[in-house]
Formats: structure tokens, sequence, C-alpha cells
């Protein structure tokens, strides 16, 4: 029988499966792609540490995820945690859980394995006009930025402690935020910026991730999202400021109203389309949404050995 192998990604916002058939050449054939929000995050900026409800909403994801893998045959799996994970002083409450479940623990990658993961995902699926290539990964707890050529060589590479469910929970309080809130997260955002010295002469910019691709839905007007339109679609700087600007000035409430947006993701959405803007107007290229991500290089990776047995 043909090897079945799954990938899992828990982010600071949302926990991910990827389930997919191997060739006999190597190659990934997708059988299962879906997303949950266990909002991991939640707290971990001001305390430091994962909250137990955090951790029951993961642990009942993820008991819905095995059952899917064990119902699929997957035979290998391998399990990151990314920013959240690397902030939480009680992390191993988490991988014990995990470790129950999958008969393997989860693994913490540094900011700058999260950013190679996130390069090589996205070069696999987006369409490459021109080199170098920045990708940039806008998630929960950091943003990923990378430039890197074409064949997958990371030339550069920073991971910026900021991200959609951080920075609205460090600065975005009231709902919608006050401009002293806005213009108190958008000088954070540009300080770690200051020290990213690669964002000029750039040949193709990328984004991953569910802010980019959320925003890029929200651009298009779909009233619902769909994949297949959102994938290789270009945004504009000028776009991107405008759907901005709308999102820091609307109630959570009506955020929610808008078709592409899940409920969850609408409470950290405006902090994430605040971080793209500041970084697509330094890049000052259109942004290409790519649904391929750090998913498809961990799953890449299970082929290449990295992935524990899983029964």
């Amino acid at each position: 029988m043909t090897e079945r192998i799954a990938a899992l990604d828990a982010g600071t916002n949302t926990f991910r499966l990827y389930v997919a058939e191997v060739g006999d050449d190597g190659t990934l054939h997708e059988l299962v792609r879906t997303v949950a929000f266990a909002g991991l995050g939640q707290g971990v900026d001001t305390t430091g540490r994962f909250d137990p409800e955090a951790i029951a909403r993961a642990m009942a994801i993820l008991d819905e995820y095995v059952a899917v893998m064990r119902s699929r045959k997957v035979s290998r799996v391998r399990m990151v945690a990314t920013s959240a994970a690397r902030d939480a002083e009680n992390r191993a409450d988490l991988f014990d859980a995990v470790r129950q479940r999958l008969g393997s623990g989860a693994e913490v990658v540094s900011g700058t394995e999260e950013a190679a993961l996130s390069f090589a995902g996205a070069v696999c699926g987006a369409r490459i006009d021109a080199s170098p290539v920045l990708v940039m990964d806008s998630g929960g707890g950091s943003t990923e930025l990378v430039l890197g050529r074409a064949g997958g060589e990371v030339i550069s590479s920073a991971s910026l402690d900021v991200g959609s469910r951080r920075i609205r929970e460090r600065y975005l309080h009231d709902d919608p935020p006050v401009i002293e809130q806005v213009d108190a997260a958008r000088a954070e955002v540009n300080r770690l910026l200051d020290g990213v010295d690669f964002l000029d002469g750039v040949g193709t910019f990328v984004g991953v991730a569910g802010t980019v691709t959320t925003i890029t839905a929200l651009v298009k007007r779909l009233h619902a999202y769909d994949r297949d339109k959102v994938h290789r679609a270009e945004i504009t700087c000028e776009e991107i400021k405008e759907i901005s600007d709308q999102l820091l000035a609307l109630p959570v409430s009506e955020i929610e109203k808008l078709g592409p947006v899940p409920p969850e993701r609408a409470k950290v959405l405006s902090g994430g389309a605040l971080i793209v803007g500041e970084v697509a107007k330094r890049v000052c290229l259109p942004l290409q949404a790519c649904e391929s991500d750090i998913l498809d290089a961990v799953a890449a990776s299970v082929v290449a050995g990295k992935g524990h047995a899983f029964r």
C-alpha cells in the first residue's frame, strides 16, 4: 500500500492538519487539508504561559485530527509548534498531552527554522516572476521574513516577535482600537522592521498564512473563502492600506460579518493587516497570496525522514 503521511502545525491562532499520499517519486498528493482555531497563544504574551483552556481546545482538535489520520491510515507524522510555544514556559504541559495522542511529541521550531520552512513551502506553490523572492509569513505570534532564490536557497531571514494576536493583545485594546493604540502598534512594527536590511530590491513578494489569504479574499470581494481564487492572486500596496484602514476602523462584530472571515480570525485580523501593510510599504511590490506554506514544507520533511511513526 502507498504510504500516507501527516503534518501538523500548532500556531498561535490556528491548528492545522495536512494528510497526503506519497507517490513513488516522493511527490505528495493531498488527501486532507484542514484548519481549526485553537487560540493557543491566548494570553501568552502577558503571562508567558499557555492557558489551560487553550491547551484543552487544542487537544480537542487534535483528538479529531487523530481520528482523521487513523481513518486515512497514516503511518508517519510530524507536528511543529511555533511562536506561542517558543514563549510558553509550560510548553511541556502541551507536549505531554500531544505525546499521549500521537505517540511522539511536538517540536518547537526556532524562528530561523520557521522562516526556512515557510520559504520552502511558499516557493513550491507561488508564481516566481523574478528573483530574489521575499516570503512573508504573518502569523499570530510572530512574522517571518525570508529572502531567497527561486530554487529554495535562503539568503537572509528575520523572525519578528510580533503577530496578529500579539499586537492585538498588546496594543489594540479597544474595539475598534483608538488612533493612539493604532499609532503605538504601527510604531512597534516599524521599530522591528528597521532592523531588517533586505527589503529593498525584491523581485517577487509572496505572502502566506491566514492574515494574507484573508485580506486577499476581502480585496477580491469574495463572499465566501475560495482557496483556488486566493492562491497566486495579487493585491497592491494601496489595496492593502485600504483594507487595513477599514479593518482597524471596524469593531470585531462587523468584521465577523465580512464574508470570507471566520469569527475566530475576526478578533485579530486588524492587527495582522496592520503588520502586512507596514511590510508592504517597504517592499513596494504587489503581494502574491500563496496557499502553499510551512505545512507543505513540514509534510515534505516527513518524506525526507523527519517524521515519527504513527499507530
